[in-house]
């Protein structure tokens, strides 16, 4: 992921897997820390939420 993301931007995981499909969530949460790497509080469009730290797979849609 190559953009910083804030409260209220949409995430998108793209499968890493075959047949599996691409996960989306929103925002809710910027958590700051000791280290470069961001994290966030998503919550997903299952209704689920979780901290999620970004890899290459992920992109930001602005909100």
């Amino acid at each position: 992921m190559h953009d910083t993301a804030t409260v209220g931007d949409r995430i998108v995981v793209e499968a890493a897997i075959v047949d599996h499909g691409r996960r989306q969530g929103e925002v809710l949460e910027v958590i700051s820390g000791d280290t470069d790497q961001p994290r966030y509080r998503v919550r997903w469009d299952d209704r689920s939420e979780s901290i999620f730290v970004p890899g290459p797979d992920a992109r930001v849609e602005r909100g």
